[in-house]
C-alpha cells in the first residue's frame, strides 16, 4: 500500500459505522445525563462503555465488531477523529480562558497546581515500588515503572475539566479559571515528565543534561506562543478580516493555526491538545475576535467532535478482566492512591496558597481529581513501550474514568457550597447584562472619513472619536478609518487620515484608502467583514425630502450588515460631551438598543440619563377609553421601569418619564428644551424594501426639528436578546411611541 492510499474498504465502512453510533449513543447519552441533573460527560462516557467490551461489546458480540476496533487501522482511523475531537474542546476552553483574570489569580493557580503535582506524584511513586513483581513487565525496570505510575496519577484532564466546567456553567467564575490555569500548569509539567521517560524508556539514559532539555522545550514553547505565536494570531486574523472575502475565512485560519500550533507542541512531545489550547488562549485575547466564529466553533466541538471524543474514551475500557478478587483489590488501591493524592495535595496547596475557603480549596481539588481520556493516552503509551502489563493498563484506565465520572457530581457538590465574593458577582452580573448588547461588545469599528479641503477639517471627526472613547469604555477598539477617493487624491488622502488618526489616540487604529468611484458600494464592501460596528457622522441636514443624511449615509445605513450608529446635528463643539441624555422608548428591541448605547455614553458622575416613554391618547370613541388609557399608561410606565433598573444597574443615573401627549415628536421634543437634553438617541430597525432611509414618520420629523444633536442605532440584524414582553405585540420599528399608539 503506497504512502496516499487510501484504508481499506472495510476499514472504512467500520470507521463511518463508529462515528455514527457513537455520535449518537453519546449524545443520547449526554441528554439523559442532563435529564437528571448531571453534565452531559458524564452520560457520553458512559455510553462508550457500554458501547464497549466492559458491556454490548462482550455481550453482543456482532456489536462490537462494528464498534470496537479489530485492528491497528480502525484504531488509528477512530483515533484521530477523537484527537480532533479533543483538540477542539481545547481550543474552545482556551478561548474562555480570562488571562487577566489568572493573574490575579496567579499564586492560587500555582499554589494549588504545585500541591496537586507533588502529592499524587509522590504517593504514586510509592505505589510503584510495593506493587508485586508479577504485575510488572520487568522487575529489573522498577524504577522506570514507578516514575511512569507517579507521572500517570499526577496528570489532570483538561478537555474533560474543561467539559465539565462548560456543563455546570462554571467555566467563566474565578474558580473556573483557576482550575482551567492549575490544570495547564499540571499538564505541562506531566507531560515535560513523560517526554523524559519515554526518552528512558527507549535506551536513552536518565542525565541532568536530559532533563534540562526538555525542560528548555517547554519553556521554549511557551514564551514563542505568547511573543511570535501572539504576533502571527493577530497578523492571520487581520489578513483574514482586511483581505478575504469569504464569510468563512476567519474560522479557516483560526483551525489553521489550530492544527499548525497543534503540530508544534506535538513535535516538542507535549501533545497536540497542548497546542490547541494555547491557539485558543491566544485568539481569545484578541478583541476583534467575531462572535459568531466563537459559536460555529462550539457548535462544532460541543454538537460532533466532543461527544465522539468522550465516548471513544468509554470505548477503551474493558473492566471484565479486573472481576479477579486480587486484582479488583490493586485496581481499588490504585483508585484510592490517585484520588487521595490528587484531591488532598490540590487542597492543601490551594490552602497555602492563600485560598481560605475550605470548599473552594476542595473544589480545587475534585476537579483537578478527573483524569479522563489524558491518562489513557499516557497507558496506552506505556502499554506501547513495554513498561504496562495489560493490568496494570486497565487497572490505570479504570481509573481515569472513574475519577471522570466522579468529577461532576463531586464539583457539583462542592462549588455550591462556596462562596462568591462581591468583586466576582458583580463581574459576572455585568456580563450578563451586558450580553448580546452591539455596543458594549463591540471591538471592530469601521469609520468612514469622508476626504475634505479644509485645513480644519480633521476637527469634523471629533464626535465620532469621544463617542468610540466612551463606547470602549476604558478598553481598545480596533477601529478602522476608512477614506474611499478616485486614483489621483490617494496621496491627499493619505496625509488626511494621518492628520485624523491622532483624534482616535485611544483606540488601536488602521488606516484605509480605497480607490473606487462609488464610495457607497466601497463601504458596503468594507462593513461585510467581520466588523461589529459602523460609526458615521452626519453633521448637515439632508438635501431634498428624499434624502434623511446624505444620500452616501441613507444608503450605507440601509444595507450595512453590521450595526450602525450615526450622530447628526450642526455645529457640534469639538470639546462636546453629552451630559443629559433623553431616551424615548416603547418597549420594543430597538429602544432598548437606543438604551444600552445611552447607558454607555453616559460613562461620567456628570451624566445622566432620561428614558421617556410616550402614550397617544386613543382617538376612538367607546366606553372604556379611559380604562384603555389607564392600561398602556401602566404597560409604558413598566417599560421605562425596567430600563431605569439596567442603567442604573450599570452604575448610571438614570430617570425615568412617562407622558399623555397626541404627538409624540412634539412631546419628545418638549422634554427635551424641559430637561436642557444635549443629546437624544433613538434606535431603530430598517427595513430594506424602500427606495430611501425610512426610520418611521416621528423619527424623521424629531430629526428635522431637535434643536441638540440626535444619535440613531440601527441594528436590524442583532437576534440575541428579545424586547420587553409587555411591549412585543405592539411595538413600532422607531421605538418612540408606547403601544397604544403602534404604528
Amino acid at each position: 500500500m503506497g504512502p496516499f492510499s487510501a484504508a481499506p474498504h472495510d476499514d472504512i465502512l467500520v470507521l463511518l459505522v463508529q462515528v455514527a453510533v457513537l455520535l449518537c449513543a453519546a449524545r443520547l447519552g449526554g441528554e439523559i445525563a442532563q435529564r437528571f441533573g448531571q453534565p452531559s460527560v458524564v452520560g457520553e462516557i458512559l455510553a462508550g462503555i457500554i458501547l464497549g467490551p466492559s458491556v454490548l461489546g462482550t455481550l453482543v458480540p456482532m456489536l462490537g465488531v462494528w464498534v470496537v476496533p479489530q485492528n491497528e487501522i480502525q484504531g488509528y482511523l477512530l483515533e484521530q477523529v477523537a484527537l480532533f475531537g479533543a483538540m477542539f474542546m481545547l481550543l474552545i476552553t482556551g478561548l474562555e480562558i480570562d488571562v487577566g483574570l489568572i493573574r490575579r489569580h496567579a499564586r492560587a493557580a500555582i499554589g494549588t497546581a504545585a500541591g496537586g503535582l507533588i502529592v499524587p506524584f509522590s504517593t504514586g511513586l510509592g505505589l510503584g515500588f510495593i506493587l508485586p513483581d508479577d504485575l510488572l513487565v520487568d522487575p529489573q525496570q522498577r524504577t522506570i515503572f514507578a516514575l511512569f505510575i507517579a507521572t500517570a496519577l499526577s496528570i489532570s484532564a483538561i478537555a474533560v475539566i474543561a467539559k465539565v466546567l462548560i456543563d455546570l456553567q462554571m467555566l467563566r467564575r474565578d474558580i473556573g479559571q483557576v482550575i482551567m490555569a492549575a490544570a495547564m500548569i499540571d499538564d505541562i509539567t506531566a507531560w515535560t515528565m513523560l517526554s523524559i521517560l519515554v526518552g528512558v524508556a527507549a535506551g536513552a539514559t536518565l542525565t541532568v543534561l536530559g532533563v534540562l532539555k526538555a525542560v528548555l522545550s517547554v519553556v521554549a514553547f511557551v514564551i514563542v506562543s505568547f511573543t511570535v505565536g501572539r504576533w502571527l494570531v493577530r497578523r492571520v486574523l487581520t489578513f483574514a478580516q482586511d483581505r478575504l472575502k469569504s464569510s468563512e475565512a476567519v474560522l479557516t485560519a483560526v483551525i489553521v493555526l489550530t492544527f499548525g500550533w497543534g503540530a508544534v507542541s506535538q513535535a516538542l512531545h507535549l501533545e497536540a491538545v497542548i497546542g490547541a489550547f494555547v491557539i485558543g488562549i491566544l485568539f481569545g485575547q484578541i478583541p476583534t475576535m467575531p462572535r459568531d466564529v466563537i459559536h460555529k466553533l462550539e457548535s462544532m466541538a460541543l454538537g460532533v467532535f466532543a461527544p465522539i471524543f468522550f465516548g471513544v474514551a468509554g470505548l477503551k475500557v474493558n473492566i471484565a478482566g479486573l472481576f479477579e478478587p486480587r486484582l479488583l483489590l490493586f485496581t481499588g488501591l490504585f483508585l484510592a492512591v490517585a484520588c487521595i493524592g490528587k484531591i488532598t495535595g490540590a487542597y492543601i496547596g490551594a490552602r497555602l496558597s492563600g485560598t481560605t475557603d475550605h470548599w473552594k480549596a476542595l473544589s480545587l481539588g475534585m476537579a483537578l481529581n478527573a483524569r479522563g481520556a489524558v491518562e489513557i493516552i499516557i497507558a496506552t503509551i506505556g502499554l506501547s513501550l513495554g513498561l504496562l502489563t495489560q493490568d496494570i493498563f486497565s487497572m490505570i484506565v479504570v481509573v481515569a474514568m472513574v475519577t471522570s465520572l466522579m468529577a461532576p457530581s463531586l464539583l457539583r457538590w462542592t462549588l455550591g457550597r462556596t462562596q462568591i465574593s462581591t468583586e466576582e458577582r458583580e463581574r459576572l452580573r455585568r456580563e450578563e447584562q451586558l450580553r448580546g448588547n452591539p455596543v458594549s461588545s463591540a471591538h471592530r469599528v469601521l469609520v468612514p472619513i469622508r476626504l475634505r479641503d479644509d485645513a480644519d477639517a480633521a476637527t469634523v471627526q471629533t464626535v465620532e472619536a469621544q463617542i468610540l472613547e466612551r463606547i470602549a469604555g476604558g478598553r481598545k477598539l480596533a477601529v478602522t478609518l476608512l477614506c474611499v477617493v478616485p486614483t489621483a487624491d490617494r496621496a491627499r488622502a493619505t496625509t488626511f487620515l494621518d492628520h485624523v488618526a491622532p483624534l482616535f489616540r485611544q483606540q488601536q487604529v488602521t488606516k484605509k484608502i480605497v480607490v473606487d468611484k462609488q464610495p457607497d458600494v466601497a463601504i458596503l464592501e468594507e462593513a461585510s467583514k467581520s466588523y461589529d460596528l459602523l460609526v458615521m457622522g452626519a453633521p448637515e441636514p439632508g438635501a431634498g425630502s428624499d434624502v434623511l443624511f446624505t444620500p452616501l449615509i441613507d444608503y450605507v445605513v440601509r444595507f450595512a450588515s453590521c450595526p450602525a450608529i450615526v450622530v447628526r446635528g450642526q455645529h457640534i463643539a469639538t470639546d462636546w460631551t453629552p451630559r443629559r441624555i433623553l431616551v424615548p422608548t416603547n418597549g420594543s428591541l430597538a429602544a432598548r438598543r437606543a438604551a444600552q448605547l445611552a447607558f454607555t455614553l453616559a460613562d461620567n458622575p456628570e451624566a445622566s440619563v432620561l428614558v421617556h416613554s410616550v402614550v397617544v391618547p386613543d382617538q376612538l370613541s367607546y366606553s372604556d377609553s379611559a380604562d384603555y388609557e389607564q392600561r398602556q399608561f401602566r404597560i409604558a410606565q413598566q417599560v421605562v421601569t425596567d430600563l431605569q433598573t439596567l442603567g442604573t444597574s450599570l452604575g448610571v443615573q438614570v430617570d425615568s418619564e412617562v407622558t399623555i401627549a397626541p404627538d409624540p415628536t412634539f412631546a419628545i421634543l418638549e422634554m427635551a428644551r424641559t430637561v436642557e437634553s444635549d443629546l437624544i438617541v433613538v434606535g431603530t430597525s430598517v427595513r430594506v424594501g424602500s427606495q430611501r432611509l425610512y426610520l418611521g414618520t416621528h423619527v424623521e420629523r424629531l430629526l428635522a426639528r431637535a434643536t441638540c444633536p440626535v444619535m440613531i442605532i440601527n441594528a436590524p440584524f442583532i437576534e440575541h436578546e428579545a424586547p420587553h414582553p409587555v411591549a412585543t405585540a405592539a411595538s413600532t420599528e422607531s421605538g418612540l411611541t408606547a403601544p397604544a399608539s403602534a404604528v
